[in-house]
């Protein structure tokens, strides 16, 4: 009975401690939950759009409490990267205390935006916890950062898009091109009273990719675009091996003369792996171990190819030419090619295969179509004898007719 009692003694603080364990590992859990994930953070919005270098910014982050429960004591800090900065360091944490269920606090920040900064995107980085007991959890933000803003109202638009090729193979690189122009008819416009040039600016423009198409050029600065007048972007496109068959959009980002005037343009990209179609245009029939044999070759790719160029290839087989030079050719164009076949070596004969290559803008391409087999004949001239061996004889008879001629005139 005393070693039962000790056994139970020993067993209970074992059982205590797992209790307090099961305790703490829940408790922060549960916490956690009721604080930080009943939170929301937003950036509500910031001024001016976009951010000016060596200007600041002011940037307005809504906290929303959308859960059941009530958060006793939220806060949220703000830590930017370069090249923002904020106005004080003291100002980064904001205590905005007990958010109620479907309530919300904006608070607001100032940033400033680095006078080396070059226009694009800057990031942010948003702390906040439900209280002063849970961990921070925390969400990253952009902006747009712009140049110096400008008074000129030339208005810049879209006129004109070529790409090179036009239609991508997968594997291409290539390019895609941008033709601005400045609306303006006028050198100056009278607005609101005050006189403004119609000059148009860009301060940068952008190209970006798709998640599987890459832009590999660097951002532009085309300067000042008078009343009328245009000008060309061209930037550099990669189209992967693997890309699948489609149109994919690129965004064209361009900031203009001040804030009101940047554009952003969805730019369509299409990607077509259609190649070269070969196929024999007659039987191809070899008799008495030669002959001629046609294909036709068609560009199915919906744009247009150069240097296309198309070779035979069969063992026991020599062709003539050896390689047929087409050229360039256009969508759906079908071009007809003859070459003269000899046998070689009868047995060694294996079906035809056409190689070709070609070029669709700046990337050269290969394809290869195995067309068939040869049909090979011999022809009888309807005396039991080959066209060959009859030549032979006829050559022979022509042969003995001489050399009695000759010794009839010796004679």
């Amino acid at each position: 009975m005393q070693r039962r009692n000790l056994k139970i003694t020993k067993e209970l603080p074992i059982f205590a401690i797992l209790l307090v364990l099961l305790t703490i590992m829940l408790t922060p859990v549960s916490a956690q939950e009721s604080s930080a994930t009943s939170l929301d953070v937003d950036i509500q919005k910031y001024e001016p759009y976009p951010a000016e270098i060596g200007q600041y910014v002011d940037v307005w982050i809504k906290v929303e409490n959308f859960r059941s429960g009530q958060s006793d004591d939220v806060s949220i800090r703000l830590v930017p990267e370069y090249p923002l900065s904020l106005d004080s360091e003291n100002n980064a944490i904001k205590d905005i205390g007990i958010l109620s269920p479907d309530t919300a606090s904006v608070q607001e920040y100032r940033l400033y935006v680095d006078e080396n900064a070059k226009p694009g995107t800057a990031s942010f980085d948003v702390y906040y916890r439900g209280d002063s007991d849970s961990p921070w959890v925390k969400d990253t933000f952009e902006m747009k950062v712009g140049s110096t803003t400008f008074e000129s109202k030339g208005t810049l638009e879209l006129e004109d898009i070529t790409a090179n090729p036009g239609v991508f193979s997968p594997g291409d690189t290539g390019t895609v091109s941008f033709t601005l122009t400045n609306t303006a008819t006028e050198n100056t416009i009278n607005f609101e009273g005050k006189d403004y040039d119609t000059n148009a600016r860009i301060q940068s423009a952008t190209l970006s990719g798709s998640e599987i198409i890459q832009t590999t050029s660097v951002e532009q600065d085309a300067g000042i675009i008078g009343p009328g007048n245009s000008v060309t972007l061209t930037f550099n496109v990669e189209v992967p091996e693997e890309t699948p068959e489609g149109t994919y959009y690129l965004d064209l980002s361009v900031i203009g003369n001040s804030h009101a005037y940047n554009n952003n343009w969805r730019v369509p990209l299409t990607v077509d792996s259609s190649s070269l179609k070969m196929i024999p245009s007659k039987p191809m029939i070899l008799t008495n171990g030669e002959g001629k044999i046609q294909f036709d070759v068609a560009n199915l790719h919906p744009n247009t190819l150069s240097s296309v160029s198309v070779r035979p290839e069969a063992e026991g087989i020599k062709f003539s030419p050896a390689e047929y030079f087409i050229g360039t050719m256009k969508p759906d164009e079908l071009f007809t090619i003859e070459f003269t076949a000899v046998v070689e070596d009868e047995e060694a004969v294996t079906p035809l295969t056409l190689d070709a290559e070609y070029r669709n803008g700046f990337n050269d391409h290969t394809t290869s179509e195995e067309v068939g087999s040869f049909d090979i004949t011999e022809e009888d001239n309807g005396s039991g004898v080959t066209s060959a061996a009859a030549a032979l004889g006829l050559a022979v008879v022509a042969g003995s007719t001489l050399f009695v001629y000759r010794k009839k005139k010796q004679d």
